[in-house]
């Protein structure tokens, strides 16, 4: 009998078990039996033929219309071409040469259905493309190992495969594995399994597998989901519970010191969301374990304020505060627009204030010594700086709290390296994000975090409009975007012009998420253009329609100094334009700025041009975002900007986003470059399954803190947790 951890090099023929290593990276039994099917066939039921992309290795399930021979061009001989239809009778072709050819003729009767599975591309005519599969593996539906009626009632399991490995493969693998398993311990307690009506583990395993109809496939999947929401739960919930036991020293609020000051100066009142969620943090912070939340707001909803008043309660309760920033750009505006807000309470102990220090990479010697002087002996109370701020030489008095801007920028490592800078116990942590995150977002990804959201924007923001400019099909709406910077330009205000990538080599320091090379869900089969470039389009506009304009040029690679030149020039009004890449995209604040224009905008994520459109309208003037695209309307490139132009809800939007990508990339495969641990589970469409799989872990947990009589359920969290994939749940 097989065992779940059995390796499949003992469970099948090393030639399967090679190939579902290689191609699917599966080691053991268990990693087989986890490799769900993506979807099922029935016999009368065919594959919609219209949803194919080029290059994609894709299974059809079709029928054959009809077979012919063909001669091959410049040598003698034939090859086979057959037509396969589905239901709608669209229609691939499968091309056979040399001996394949004989073999297939012989099986291939029109009529004949079954699955067909290979590399698909586009021939023919660029008028008349036909979708094609070359020399495609294939299984007939009467002609299968179990006989003609396996087919004809029970659905055909379709496996996510690969080159060289088909889904059948995949089954029949499963199928050994099943025939041979032994018996599996359960990690969902058999009372919590009655209460929710979900079946055993190994039933749904065998239901989902190889299943007697429909029914079966939805009752399996139910319970696979609430395997993967319970024990991910259970994970955040044992780590949220180790926080709480891990010491830190309390900084309770004062009623005289520098906050009490700061809050008597603010020129504006808090918002009833900036009060409420002060309140949480101040609370947090006057505890003796650290404080993990997760700050996330809309674009300008005032995530600075809060967080320059959680870290001078603890300068004030003798601690220092670190602020830790992706780039310089966004570094050096914080250090600006902390210390504007301060005024002379920035001037150290003169005035009963804190200083203020700001350590990047590129500062000179002297400034940098004299940065990590006033560190190390505690005159800063607040540091500000990049990733400069984790090097072993950079120490702290009493580092106290540990603010992280923009969250998703920072590996594990990172943000480990500064935590580990506090002495005598752990620093106090806020996240911050302006990427608002769906609710079952933040319970799964961030569930051991504190969630505060600000969801109010402060009074004096200007409504933004957003437009799509269809450049492509409509060249003198392009001329006209130029005409509306030139316009606002006359009223004394200033534009932002951004760009996909620099020059010639692609990116900007990383900072890009824009999807080049991406062709919005259109197999086109033709090679698009490279993204635009800062450098090129500058040229163009001052060469062109600002030919008398002040235009300033701003991304990644530029010296930090000449950075940080541009940016204060721009914010000071002497530059009208400013060119950019998406180094602008967050914490850049620059009141006259009235219009955004976004150049190649499909090539960007919905959440990323939601930031990038935040930059604008932050002063009382109203702010103007247009989203400039070559894709035609219908196509999900165009949709996606669509959805951007029709609200300014980041919340809403965020849904669309997530509905858009994979729950890999959620969960962070995109970071590990590896599968997610999410199989089954979709974020936005299972919350039931999420909300009653934390309320589940939370009360067996409280039970049972160790889980010492849930030896099943300690297995699969080792399990998790030993994946590399679980690298992602570190990250908070």
């Amino acid at each position: 009998m097989s065992r779940f951890d059995e390796p499949l090099t003992k469970a099948l023929d090393p030639k399967t078990a090679k190939l579902l290593h290689s191609v699917l990276g599966l080691e053991t039994v268990g990693d087989l039996l986890r490799h769900y099917p993506r979807r099922y066939a029935e016999r009368g039921e065919l594959t919609a033929l219209d949803a194919l992309e080029v290059d994609e290795h894709v299974t059809v399930v079709g029928e054959v219309s009809r077979l012919m021979r063909k001669p091959m061009r410049n040598r003698g001989g034939t090859w086979l071409e057959v037509e396969v239809v589905d239901a709608a009778r669209n229609k691939i072709y499968l091309s056979f040469f040399g001996k394949g050819s004989h073999v297939a003729e012989s099986r291939l009767k029109p009529g004949r259905r079954g699955m067909f599975a290979g590399k698909v591309g586009l021939f023919g005519s660029r008028t008349h493309p036909r979708w094609q599969l070359s020399h495609p593996e294939f299984e007939l539906f009467e002609e299968n190992e179990a006989g003609a009626e396996e087919f004809s009632a029970a659905p055909v399991p379709i496996y996510p495969a690969g080159k060289d490995l088909t889904p059948w493969v995949i089954r029949r693998a499963v199928g050994v594995v099943l025939d041979t398993l032994g018996p599996l311990a359960d990690p969902l307690p058999g009372d919590l399994r009655a209460r929710h009506g979900l079946r055993d583990l190994a039933e749904a395993l065998e239901a989902v597998h190889r299943p007697k109809d429909f029914g079966d496939v939805q009752r399996a999947r139910d319970r696979l989901k609430f395997d993967e929401a319970f024990v991910l739960q259970a994970v955040l919930l044992q780590r949220r519970q180790a926080a709480t036991a891990w010491p830190a020293k309390a900084r309770p609020r004062r009623g005289d010191g520098i906050l009490a000051d700061f809050d008597a100066r603010l020129p504006f009142e808090l918002t009833e969301g900036q009060s409420q969620v002060g309140e949480e943090i101040a609370a947090d912070l006057a505890r003796e374990h650290p404080m993990h939340r997760l700050l996330q707001g809309e674009v300008g909803a005032g995530k600075t304020v809060v967080a320059l008043r959680a870290m001078l309660q603890v300068v004030d309760a003798g601690g220092q505060a670190a602020l830790l920033a992706p780039t310089e750009v966004l570094a050096q505006q914080h250090h600006r627009s902390i210390t504007a807000m301060l005024g002379d309470l920035a001037q150290g102990g003169m005035f009963g204030g804190t200083a203020v220090t700001l350590l990047t990479g590129s500062m000179g010697a002297a400034a940098r010594r004299a940065a990590l002087l006033d560190a190390a002996s505690g005159t800063a109370g607040v540091v500000v700086g990049t990733h400069a701020l984790l090097q072993e030489h950079v120490q702290f008095a009493d580092l106290g709290l540990v603010v992280v801007d923009e969250q998703h920028r920072f590996g594990v490592e990172q943000r480990d390296a500064l935590r580990e800078k506090a002495g005598g116990g752990r620093p106090h942590v806020l996240v911050m994000t302006a990427t608002p995150i769906p609710r079952t977002v933040a319970m799964t990804v961030f569930g051991d975090l504190e969630v505060s959201t600000l969801s109010q924007l402060p009074s004096g923001r200007a409504p933004i409009t957003t437009h799509v400019v269809p450049a492509a099909e409509k060249p003198h709406f392009l001329e006209r975007t130029w005409e509306r910077v030139r316009e606002e330009v006359a009223l004394g205000r200033q534009a932002y012009i951004v760009c996909p990538r620099i020059g010639d080599l692609e990116g900007d320091e990383g900072d890009l998420e824009a999807r080049l090379g991406e062709s919005g869900g259109e197999a086109s089969g033709e090679e698009r253009r490279p993204p635009l470039a800062v450098l090129d389009v500058a040229q163009l506009l001052s060469e062109g329609p600002f030919h008398d304009l002040r235009l300033g040029v701003l991304h990644g690679k530029l010296p930090p100094e000449e950075k940080d030149a541009i940016m204060r020039a721009f914010s000071r009004g002497e530059l009208d334009v400013l060119v950019a890449t998406t180094v602008i995209e967050v914490g850049v604040d620059v009141p006259n700025s009235s219009v955004m224009i976004i150049m190649d905008a499909d090539r960007f994520g919905v959440s990323q041009l939601h930031q990038l459109r935040g930059r604008v309208g932050r002063g009382g003037l109203p702010g103007l975002c247009l989203l400039v695209s070559d894709f035609p309307e219908g196509t999900p490139a165009r949709a996606r900007l669509d959805a951007v132009a029709a609200t300014l809800d980041g919340f809403e939007l965020s849904r669309v986003d997530l509905e858009q990508r994979r729950e890999g990339d959620v969960l962070g495969a995109a970071q590990s470059g590896k599968r997610s641990s999410l199989k089954l589970l979709q974020l936005l469409r299972d919350e039931d399954v999420i909300e009653a799989a934390r309320d589940e872990a939370a009360r067996l947990l409280a039970a049972d803190p160790e889980l010492s009589a849930h030896e099943a359920l300690r297995a699969e969290i080792d399990r998790l947790l030993a994946d590399e994939r679980a690298e992602y749940l570190e990250k908070t």
